[in-house]
């Protein structure tokens, strides 16, 4: 009997003991990270910097995004005017084909002119149809030969979900984005400083003050740190909007795509915003075009030359982090002339937490080039006498 019931206790301490396996005690069990829910079809969060998507919603579903499209008019408005192909200054005429387009416009006359600058704010303020036609002529001389551009540039930018129609954003047939593609247009607009300053303007005041734009991108006033942007809607696209901000050097863009009702570009936007300002901050260590070391040139009419970054070296980390990243200059001693400018001479590589995050090029500052024969005996000779008289 005693033996029955040393079997029956050692059974009952086995279960209850079984029971608690595995088991963690209360003080070590982690909560999972509150996930970002949003009512657009497709979203993203990305960091500017790096270009690296800090999060997504159906990335790259493709979707119509109404008047988003202008950001490509403006970007490739501002290539233009860059490489002096077309001015601020130049008038542009309004045709009739630019004329009779529909939606938000600024109610151009056939033969009324305007100067480059008031048609591209007005593409990017008023969001107005009638000057993005005219723009896209006048550059390209057709809407359909700008509309070629378009799809072109996007290409080259490596947006595989985007495919545009016209200029304007207008119902179309094979009219359409992703968030990730749009938000890689964005990111390569605001390398331009004349986009930053024409999307960041919230009222402007066109013939002589008879005719005011406001911004159709609420979020310049209603959210902290956005300066630049552009919104979209029509009944097929919904409401849409690509965006970027800046707080404490960190810069984001958000972009939602097919959000249902008034407000909800806005208000999605923010929550995304929201998420990414709170989990991210900036590591930075050079702007674009800061010189990050010298390096010797071997023949050149110069002894050195700049080593200077492609892009900025900086991107998002998760916050507490920035003390765990390190840079590693990748670059030769020593080059041999003929050096051109833009000559790619090494690397800058960004190290987080033990994984490589970044890796961004380095270029010549300038050109140096080969020195005449005379030249290098000359300079050698100087180094000898140099080197006697230490």
């Amino acid at each position: 009997m005693r033996r029955i019931k040393s079997v029956l206790v050692i059974a009952l301490l086995l279960a209850f003991t079984l029971s608690f396996a595995g088991t963690a005690p209360a003080e070590e069990t982690k909560e999972p990270a509150p996930a970002l829910e949003t009512t657009a079809a497709s979203a993203v969060l990305m960091d500017v910097a790096s270009g690296k998507v800090l999060w997504a919603k159906e990335p790259d579903k493709e979707l119509p995004m109404a008047s988003v499209t202008k950001i490509m008019v403006l970007l490739l408005a501002c290539e233009a005017l860059e490489q002096g192909q077309i001015s601020l200054d130049d008038r542009v005429t309004a045709t009739e084909n630019a004329w009779k387009m529909g939606g938000s416009q600024i109610y151009l006359e056939p033969g009324e002119e305007m100067s480059m600058h008031e048609m591209l704010v007005a593409i990017a303020v008023g969001s107005a149809n009638d000057a993005c036609v005219a723009v896209a002529e006048h550059i390209a001389g057709s809407e359909e030969a700008f509309v070629k551009m378009m799809n072109e540039r996007a290409r080259g930018l490596g947006c595989r979900h985007t495919r545009f129609a016209n200029t304007t954003g207008l119902p179309a047939e094979n009219h359409y984005t992703s968030a990730l593609d749009m938000a890689v247009i964005l990111r390569e607009a605001l390398k331009h400083k004349y986009f930053r300053e024409i999307s960041s303007i919230y009222r402007y005041d066109l013939r002589g003050g008879d005719f005011v734009l406001w911004n159709t991108n609420k979020l310049l006033k209603w959210y902290k740190g956005v300066d630049a942007g552009k919104t979209g809607w029509t009944n097929e696209a919904k409401y849409c909007l690509a965006s970027t901000a800046q707080r404490d050097g960190l810069r984001l863009i958000v972009v939602v795509l097919g959000t249902p009702e008034p407000k909800s570009h806005f208000r999605e936007s923010m929550k995304i915003y929201n998420y990414g300002f709170a989990r991210y901050e900036a590591f930075r260590y050079a702007a674009a075009g800061q010189k990050i070391k010298s390096v010797r040139v071997a023949k050149g009419t110069l002894d050195e030359v700049g080593a200077v970054a492609q892009a900025e070296v900086a991107l998002a980390v998760p916050r507490g982090q920035k003390e765990k990243c390190r840079v590693h200059v990748v670059l030769p001693d020593e080059v041999a002339a003929p050096v051109k400018k833009g000559q790619r001479l090494g690397e800058c590589v960004v190290w987080c937490d033990g994984q490589e995050a970044l890796r961004v090029p380095l270029l010549a500052r300038n050109k140096v080039d080969r020195a005449s024969v005379f030249r290098q005996m000359y300079k050698a000779l100087d180094q000898v006498l140099n080197f006697k008289s230490d």
